[in-house]
Protein backbone atom coordinates (compact mmCIF):
# COMPACT_ATOMS: atom_id res chain seq x y z
CA UNK A 1 0.00 0.00 0.00
CA UNK A 2 1.36 3.42 -0.99
CA UNK A 3 2.04 5.78 1.91
CA UNK A 4 -0.17 8.86 2.08
CA UNK A 5 1.37 12.11 3.32
CA UNK A 6 -0.31 15.44 3.98
CA UNK A 7 0.60 19.11 3.81
CA UNK A 8 -1.12 22.48 3.63
CA UNK A 9 0.29 23.53 0.26
CA UNK A 10 2.05 21.34 -2.28
CA UNK A 11 4.17 23.14 -4.88
CA UNK A 12 5.41 21.39 -8.02
CA UNK A 13 8.78 22.82 -9.03
CA UNK A 14 11.53 24.70 -7.17
CA UNK A 15 12.28 27.40 -9.77
CA UNK A 16 11.66 31.12 -9.15
CA UNK A 17 7.85 30.97 -8.98
CA UNK A 18 7.85 27.88 -6.76
CA UNK A 19 10.52 29.29 -4.46
CA UNK A 20 8.75 32.65 -4.21
CA UNK A 21 5.35 31.14 -3.39
CA UNK A 22 6.93 28.70 -0.94
CA UNK A 23 8.85 31.45 0.85
CA UNK A 24 5.77 33.68 1.17
CA UNK A 25 3.49 30.93 2.47
CA UNK A 26 6.00 29.18 4.72
CA UNK A 27 7.05 32.53 6.11
CA UNK A 28 3.47 33.02 7.30
CA UNK A 29 3.40 29.72 9.11
CA UNK A 30 1.86 27.41 6.54
CA UNK A 31 3.13 23.89 5.99
CA UNK A 32 4.65 23.90 2.50
CA UNK A 33 6.05 20.96 0.56
CA UNK A 34 7.97 21.60 -2.69
CA UNK A 35 8.45 18.71 -5.12
CA UNK A 36 11.27 19.17 -7.63
CA UNK A 37 12.03 16.57 -10.30
CA UNK A 38 15.65 17.62 -10.80
CA UNK A 39 18.55 18.44 -8.52
CA UNK A 40 20.00 21.88 -7.82
CA UNK A 41 22.12 23.63 -8.85
CA UNK A 42 21.05 23.13 -12.44
CA UNK A 43 21.55 25.14 -15.61
CA UNK A 44 18.76 27.30 -17.00
CA UNK A 45 18.43 30.23 -19.35
CA UNK A 46 16.35 33.30 -18.55
CA UNK A 47 19.35 35.03 -16.99
CA UNK A 48 18.54 38.70 -17.57
CA UNK A 49 16.06 39.87 -14.94
CA UNK A 50 13.78 42.91 -15.15
CA UNK A 51 13.49 45.59 -12.44
CA UNK A 52 9.89 44.56 -11.70
CA UNK A 53 11.40 41.39 -10.17
CA UNK A 54 12.95 43.36 -7.31
CA UNK A 55 9.79 44.29 -5.36
CA UNK A 56 8.48 40.75 -5.91
CA UNK A 57 11.62 39.24 -4.37
CA UNK A 58 11.29 41.63 -1.44
CA UNK A 59 7.61 40.79 -0.96
CA UNK A 60 8.48 37.09 -0.66
CA UNK A 61 11.31 37.68 1.79
CA UNK A 62 13.92 36.49 -0.69
CA UNK A 63 15.92 39.66 -1.31
CA UNK A 64 18.39 38.84 1.47
CA UNK A 65 19.06 35.50 -0.19
CA UNK A 66 20.43 37.09 -3.35
CA UNK A 67 21.43 40.69 -2.64
CA UNK A 68 25.00 39.82 -1.61
CA UNK A 69 25.60 37.35 -4.45
CA UNK A 70 27.69 39.80 -6.45
CA UNK A 71 25.57 39.58 -9.59
CA UNK A 72 26.14 41.86 -12.58
CA UNK A 73 24.12 45.05 -12.23
CA UNK A 74 21.65 45.69 -15.04
CA UNK A 75 20.12 49.10 -15.80
CA UNK A 76 18.65 48.62 -19.27
CA UNK A 77 18.75 47.04 -22.69
CA UNK A 78 20.84 47.89 -25.75
CA UNK A 79 19.92 47.06 -29.34
CA UNK A 80 22.03 46.85 -32.48
CA UNK A 81 21.29 46.28 -36.15
CA UNK A 82 24.18 46.81 -38.53
CA UNK A 83 25.54 50.28 -37.82
CA UNK A 84 22.50 51.24 -35.78
CA UNK A 85 22.67 51.18 -31.98
CA UNK A 86 20.12 52.26 -29.37
CA UNK A 87 20.15 51.97 -25.58
CA UNK A 88 17.15 52.12 -23.27
CA UNK A 89 17.88 52.99 -19.65
CA UNK A 90 15.33 51.46 -17.29
CA UNK A 91 16.02 54.20 -14.75
CA UNK A 92 14.43 56.67 -17.18
CA UNK A 93 10.96 55.16 -17.12
CA UNK A 94 7.37 56.21 -16.70
CA UNK A 95 6.36 53.88 -13.86
CA UNK A 96 7.54 54.26 -10.27
CA UNK A 97 9.68 51.48 -8.85
CA UNK A 98 13.22 50.14 -9.15
CA UNK A 99 15.06 50.88 -12.38
CA UNK A 100 17.88 48.41 -11.89
CA UNK A 101 18.20 44.67 -11.38
CA UNK A 102 20.74 41.91 -12.12
CA UNK A 103 22.00 39.56 -14.77
CA UNK A 104 22.42 36.18 -13.12
CA UNK A 105 23.64 32.69 -13.76
CA UNK A 106 20.44 30.85 -13.02
CA UNK A 107 22.08 27.81 -11.44
CA UNK A 108 23.28 30.02 -8.58
CA UNK A 109 20.25 32.33 -8.53
CA UNK A 110 17.68 29.54 -8.37
CA UNK A 111 19.69 27.71 -5.71
CA UNK A 112 19.76 30.83 -3.55
CA UNK A 113 16.01 31.36 -3.96
CA UNK A 114 15.05 27.84 -2.95
CA UNK A 115 17.53 27.97 -0.06
CA UNK A 116 15.73 31.12 1.03
CA UNK A 117 12.38 29.34 0.86
CA UNK A 118 13.78 26.53 3.03
CA UNK A 119 15.08 29.11 5.49
CA UNK A 120 11.48 30.35 5.79
CA UNK A 121 10.37 26.82 6.70
CA UNK A 122 9.42 25.19 3.39
CA UNK A 123 10.28 21.52 2.92
CA UNK A 124 11.89 20.81 -0.45
CA UNK A 125 12.27 17.30 -1.88
CA UNK A 126 14.45 16.87 -4.97
CA UNK A 127 14.31 13.95 -7.38
CA UNK A 128 10.51 13.70 -7.13
CA UNK A 129 8.36 13.21 -10.23
CA UNK A 130 4.63 13.94 -10.17
CA UNK A 131 2.86 11.22 -12.15
CA UNK A 132 -0.79 11.88 -11.33
CA UNK A 133 -3.15 14.50 -9.95
CA UNK A 134 -6.61 14.43 -8.46
CA UNK A 135 -8.23 17.85 -8.61
CA UNK A 136 -10.45 18.57 -5.63
CA UNK A 137 -11.57 21.84 -4.10
CA UNK A 138 -10.88 20.58 -0.57
CA UNK A 139 -8.15 17.91 -0.72
CA UNK A 140 -6.34 17.78 -4.06
CA UNK A 141 -3.70 15.06 -4.20
CA UNK A 142 -0.56 14.23 -6.16
CA UNK A 143 0.85 10.86 -7.11
CA UNK A 144 4.63 10.90 -6.76
CA UNK A 145 7.54 8.61 -7.57
CA UNK A 146 11.05 9.15 -6.26
CA UNK A 147 14.36 8.21 -7.85
CA UNK A 148 14.32 4.83 -6.16
CA UNK A 149 11.02 4.04 -7.86
CA UNK A 150 9.01 4.32 -4.64
CA UNK A 151 5.48 5.65 -5.09
CA UNK A 152 3.49 7.76 -2.65
CA UNK A 153 0.51 10.08 -2.46
CA UNK A 154 0.64 13.63 -1.18
CA UNK A 155 -2.64 15.17 -0.07
CA UNK A 156 -2.80 18.95 0.26
CA UNK A 157 -5.31 21.66 0.91
CA UNK A 158 -4.09 23.46 -2.22
CA UNK A 159 -1.62 22.75 -5.04
CA UNK A 160 0.50 25.26 -6.99
CA UNK A 161 2.12 24.15 -10.23
CA UNK A 162 5.44 25.93 -10.72
CA UNK A 163 6.95 23.23 -12.94
CA UNK A 164 8.04 25.58 -15.73
CA UNK A 165 8.60 23.91 -19.09
CA UNK A 166 7.54 20.61 -17.47
CA UNK A 167 3.95 21.96 -17.43
CA UNK A 168 2.83 19.15 -15.14
CA UNK A 169 -0.79 20.09 -14.48
CA UNK A 170 -1.32 21.49 -17.97
CA UNK A 171 -0.54 17.98 -19.24
CA UNK A 172 -2.30 15.97 -16.55
CA UNK A 173 -5.43 18.12 -16.66
CA UNK A 174 -5.32 18.44 -20.48
CA UNK A 175 -5.29 22.23 -20.33
CA UNK A 176 -2.76 22.83 -23.09
CA UNK A 177 -3.81 24.92 -26.07
CA UNK A 178 -1.74 26.02 -29.07
CA UNK A 179 0.29 29.18 -28.69
CA UNK A 180 -0.61 32.04 -31.02
CA UNK A 181 3.11 32.69 -31.55
CA UNK A 182 4.93 31.00 -34.46
CA UNK A 183 7.34 28.19 -33.53
CA UNK A 184 10.88 29.40 -32.91
CA UNK A 185 14.11 27.86 -31.69
CA UNK A 186 17.01 29.14 -29.58
CA UNK A 187 20.66 28.08 -29.71
CA UNK A 188 22.75 29.18 -26.74
CA UNK A 189 25.78 28.64 -24.53
CA UNK A 190 27.99 30.32 -21.93
CA UNK A 191 31.41 31.74 -22.73
CA UNK A 192 34.41 33.38 -21.15
CA UNK A 193 33.72 36.52 -23.16
CA UNK A 194 37.11 38.33 -22.99
CA UNK A 195 35.37 41.53 -24.08
CA UNK A 196 37.64 44.55 -23.76
CA UNK A 197 35.79 46.97 -26.05
CA UNK A 198 35.36 50.35 -24.38
CA UNK A 199 31.96 50.87 -26.00
CA UNK A 200 30.43 47.72 -24.50
CA UNK A 201 28.09 48.35 -21.56
CA UNK A 202 28.07 45.29 -19.29
CA UNK A 203 25.14 46.75 -17.34
CA UNK A 204 22.76 46.14 -20.23
CA UNK A 205 21.64 43.08 -22.11
CA UNK A 206 22.61 43.46 -25.76
CA UNK A 207 20.00 42.38 -28.32
CA UNK A 208 21.11 42.26 -31.93
CA UNK A 209 19.15 41.87 -35.16
CA UNK A 210 20.43 39.78 -38.06
CA UNK A 211 21.60 41.99 -40.96
CA UNK A 212 19.18 40.40 -43.45
CA UNK A 213 16.49 38.61 -41.44
CA UNK A 214 14.71 40.76 -38.83
CA UNK A 215 13.09 37.64 -37.33
CA UNK A 216 16.52 36.32 -36.26
CA UNK A 217 17.93 38.02 -33.20
CA UNK A 218 20.81 37.56 -30.75
CA UNK A 219 21.40 38.03 -27.05
CA UNK A 220 24.54 38.81 -25.10
CA UNK A 221 24.11 38.82 -21.31
CA UNK A 222 27.33 39.69 -19.43
CA UNK A 223 27.89 38.26 -15.95
CA UNK A 224 30.04 39.76 -13.22
CA UNK A 225 32.68 37.00 -13.43
CA UNK A 226 33.82 37.70 -16.99
CA UNK A 227 31.46 35.17 -18.47
CA UNK A 228 28.41 35.79 -20.61
CA UNK A 229 25.35 34.02 -21.93
CA UNK A 230 25.02 34.20 -25.70
CA UNK A 231 22.29 32.93 -27.98
CA UNK A 232 20.42 33.26 -31.25
CA UNK A 233 16.67 32.89 -31.82
CA UNK A 234 14.77 32.40 -35.05
CA UNK A 235 12.63 30.23 -37.25
CA UNK A 236 13.92 26.64 -36.87
CA UNK A 237 14.15 26.10 -40.62
CA UNK A 238 16.16 29.30 -41.07
CA UNK A 239 18.56 28.29 -38.31
CA UNK A 240 18.95 24.76 -39.64
CA UNK A 241 19.75 26.06 -43.11
CA UNK A 242 22.86 27.87 -41.90
CA UNK A 243 25.07 24.85 -41.15
CA UNK A 244 25.05 21.12 -40.41
CA UNK A 245 25.22 21.21 -36.61
CA UNK A 246 24.06 23.53 -33.83
CA UNK A 247 27.55 24.67 -32.81
CA UNK A 248 28.37 25.74 -36.36
CA UNK A 249 24.95 27.35 -36.72
CA UNK A 250 25.34 29.47 -33.59
CA UNK A 251 28.85 30.70 -34.35
CA UNK A 252 28.15 31.28 -38.04
CA UNK A 253 25.15 33.42 -37.21
CA UNK A 254 26.97 35.34 -34.49
CA UNK A 255 29.74 36.24 -36.94
CA UNK A 256 27.17 37.60 -39.39
CA UNK A 257 26.21 40.43 -37.00
CA UNK A 258 29.10 42.97 -36.99
CA UNK A 259 28.92 44.10 -33.37
CA UNK A 260 28.50 40.58 -32.00
CA UNK A 261 31.32 39.32 -34.22
CA UNK A 262 33.65 42.02 -32.90
CA UNK A 263 32.69 41.64 -29.24
CA UNK A 264 32.93 37.86 -29.24
CA UNK A 265 36.02 37.39 -31.41
CA UNK A 266 38.02 36.10 -28.41
CA UNK A 267 35.17 34.29 -26.63
CA UNK A 268 35.82 30.78 -25.33
CA UNK A 269 32.80 28.48 -24.79
CA UNK A 270 32.42 26.97 -21.32
CA UNK A 271 29.39 24.80 -22.13
CA UNK A 272 28.17 22.71 -25.02
CA UNK A 273 25.74 24.42 -27.39
CA UNK A 274 22.14 23.75 -26.39
CA UNK A 275 18.90 24.06 -28.35
CA UNK A 276 15.43 24.89 -27.07
CA UNK A 277 12.62 24.68 -29.61
CA UNK A 278 8.85 25.02 -29.56
CA UNK A 279 8.98 26.79 -26.21
CA UNK A 280 6.00 29.15 -26.65
CA UNK A 281 3.01 27.70 -24.81
CA UNK A 282 -0.51 28.65 -23.75
CA UNK A 283 -3.15 27.13 -21.51
CA UNK A 284 -6.95 26.99 -21.30
CA UNK A 285 -7.10 28.01 -17.64
CA UNK A 286 -4.60 28.94 -14.95
CA UNK A 287 -6.70 27.52 -12.13
CA UNK A 288 -9.10 24.74 -11.23
CA UNK A 289 -10.49 22.88 -8.21
CA UNK A 290 -7.80 23.09 -5.56
CA UNK A 291 -4.99 24.30 -7.81
CA UNK A 292 -3.44 27.25 -9.62
CA UNK A 293 -0.68 27.36 -12.23
CA UNK A 294 2.26 29.76 -12.03
CA UNK A 295 4.76 31.23 -14.48
CA UNK A 296 6.01 29.19 -17.42
CA UNK A 297 3.96 26.19 -16.30
CA UNK A 298 1.00 28.11 -17.70
CA UNK A 299 1.95 30.48 -20.51
CA UNK A 300 5.36 31.28 -21.97
CA UNK A 301 5.87 33.83 -24.72
CA UNK A 302 9.37 34.39 -26.03
CA UNK A 303 12.77 35.21 -24.51
CA UNK A 304 13.29 38.47 -26.45
CA UNK A 305 12.32 40.82 -23.59
CA UNK A 306 13.33 38.58 -20.67
CA UNK A 307 9.80 38.48 -19.29
CA UNK A 308 9.85 34.86 -18.06
CA UNK A 309 11.13 35.33 -14.50
CA UNK A 310 9.09 38.52 -14.09
CA UNK A 311 5.86 36.72 -15.01
CA UNK A 312 6.85 33.79 -12.79
CA UNK A 313 7.41 36.00 -9.75
CA UNK A 314 4.33 38.12 -10.45
CA UNK A 315 2.15 35.01 -10.60
CA UNK A 316 3.61 33.77 -7.29
CA UNK A 317 2.98 37.00 -5.38
CA UNK A 318 -0.56 37.12 -6.76
CA UNK A 319 -1.37 33.52 -5.94
CA UNK A 320 0.18 33.09 -2.50
CA UNK A 321 -2.08 35.54 -0.60
CA UNK A 322 -5.13 34.04 -2.31
CA UNK A 323 -4.08 30.56 -1.21
CA UNK A 324 -3.78 31.81 2.35
CA UNK A 325 -7.22 33.40 2.22
CA UNK A 326 -8.74 30.22 0.81
CA UNK A 327 -7.16 28.12 3.54
CA UNK A 328 -8.67 30.52 6.06
CA UNK A 329 -12.12 29.66 4.72
CA UNK A 330 -12.70 32.54 2.33
CA UNK A 331 -14.23 32.03 -1.10
CA UNK A 332 -11.77 33.08 -3.80
CA UNK A 333 -12.73 33.98 -7.35
CA UNK A 334 -9.55 32.73 -9.00
CA UNK A 335 -10.72 33.88 -12.42
CA UNK A 336 -11.07 37.55 -11.49
CA UNK A 337 -8.56 37.83 -8.65
CA UNK A 338 -5.70 35.83 -10.16
CA UNK A 339 -6.02 34.78 -13.78
CA UNK A 340 -7.52 37.91 -15.36
CA UNK A 341 -5.03 40.43 -13.90
CA UNK A 342 -2.07 38.13 -14.52
CA UNK A 343 -3.05 37.63 -18.15
CA UNK A 344 -3.43 41.41 -18.65
CA UNK A 345 0.29 41.91 -18.09
CA UNK A 346 1.14 38.87 -20.19
CA UNK A 347 -0.97 40.33 -23.01
CA UNK A 348 1.08 43.53 -22.90
CA UNK A 349 4.31 41.55 -23.17
CA UNK A 350 2.77 39.57 -26.05
CA UNK A 351 1.96 42.78 -27.91
CA UNK A 352 5.58 43.86 -27.56
CA UNK A 353 6.82 40.44 -28.70
CA UNK A 354 4.54 40.55 -31.75
CA UNK A 355 5.66 44.11 -32.50
CA UNK A 356 9.31 43.03 -32.27
CA UNK A 357 8.92 40.26 -34.82
CA UNK A 358 6.78 42.26 -37.27
CA UNK A 359 9.43 44.99 -37.17
CA UNK A 360 7.32 47.84 -35.79
CA UNK A 361 8.99 47.91 -32.38
CA UNK A 362 12.40 47.69 -34.01
CA UNK A 363 11.48 50.74 -36.10
CA UNK A 364 10.61 52.67 -32.94
CA UNK A 365 13.66 51.59 -30.95
CA UNK A 366 16.13 52.58 -33.67
CA UNK A 367 14.38 55.85 -34.57
CA UNK A 368 16.72 58.77 -33.95
CA UNK A 369 14.15 61.36 -32.83
CA UNK A 370 12.18 60.10 -29.87
CA UNK A 371 9.93 62.17 -27.65
CA UNK A 372 11.29 61.54 -24.11
CA UNK A 373 7.91 60.79 -22.49
CA UNK A 374 7.13 58.14 -25.09
CA UNK A 375 10.53 56.58 -24.57
CA UNK A 376 9.88 56.47 -20.82
CA UNK A 377 6.57 54.66 -21.37
CA UNK A 378 8.17 52.03 -23.58
CA UNK A 379 11.07 51.69 -21.13
CA UNK A 380 8.59 50.92 -18.35
CA UNK A 381 7.16 47.93 -20.21
CA UNK A 382 10.63 46.67 -21.14
CA UNK A 383 11.57 47.02 -17.45
CA UNK A 384 8.72 44.63 -16.59
CA UNK A 385 6.04 47.09 -15.46
CA UNK A 386 3.47 45.56 -17.81
CA UNK A 387 0.64 45.83 -15.29
CA UNK A 388 0.75 49.64 -14.89
CA UNK A 389 -2.54 50.66 -16.51
CA UNK A 390 -1.69 54.35 -16.22
CA UNK A 391 0.87 53.75 -18.96
CA UNK A 392 -0.77 54.16 -22.40
CA UNK A 393 1.57 51.51 -23.80
CA UNK A 394 0.06 49.02 -21.37
CA UNK A 395 -3.57 50.00 -21.89
CA UNK A 396 -3.65 49.82 -25.70
CA UNK A 397 -0.11 48.84 -26.55
CA UNK A 398 -0.69 47.13 -29.90
CA UNK A 399 -2.48 50.06 -31.53
CA UNK A 400 -0.10 52.66 -30.14
CA UNK A 401 2.99 50.73 -31.22
CA UNK A 402 1.60 50.35 -34.74
CA UNK A 403 0.71 54.03 -35.01
CA UNK A 404 4.05 55.20 -33.64
CA UNK A 405 5.98 52.83 -35.91
CA UNK A 406 4.15 54.20 -38.96
CA UNK A 407 5.12 57.74 -37.98
CA UNK A 408 8.73 56.72 -37.34
CA UNK A 409 8.89 54.93 -40.68
CA UNK A 410 7.87 58.19 -42.37
CA UNK A 411 10.68 59.87 -40.40
CA UNK A 412 8.18 62.17 -38.74
CA UNK A 413 8.81 63.36 -35.22
CA UNK A 414 7.19 60.91 -32.78
CA UNK A 415 3.81 61.87 -31.42
CA UNK A 416 3.27 63.22 -27.95
CA UNK A 417 1.95 60.64 -25.48
CA UNK A 418 -1.81 60.35 -25.52
CA UNK A 419 -2.22 62.29 -28.76
CA UNK A 420 -1.78 59.45 -31.26
CA UNK A 421 -4.43 59.17 -33.93
CA UNK A 422 -5.38 55.59 -33.20
CA UNK A 423 -7.21 53.36 -35.68
CA UNK A 424 -10.79 52.71 -34.74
Amino acid sequence: MKPIEQTDIAIIGAGPSGAAAAAWLAGRGHQVRVLERGHFPRFSIGESLLPQCMPHLAACGLMESVVDAGYQNKNGAAFCHGERYAAIDFRDKYTAGPGTTWQVERADFDQRLINGAMAHGARVDFGMTVTGFNADSQTPSLEIINQQGEQSTLQARFVLDASGYGRVLARLEQLDRPSTLPPRAALFTHVEDHISAADHDREKILIGVHPEHQGIWYWLIPFSNGRASIGVVGDPQQLDGVADDDSSRLWTLLRQEPRFARLLENAVPTRDIQRLAGYSADIESLHGPGFAILGNAGEFLDPVFSSGVTIALDSAVRAAPLVERQLEGNTIDWASEFEAPLREGIATFRDFVDAWYDGSLQTIIFHQRQEPRLREMIASVLAGYAWDKSNPYVAVSRRRIKTLAERCAMDAAPLSPGNETLPR
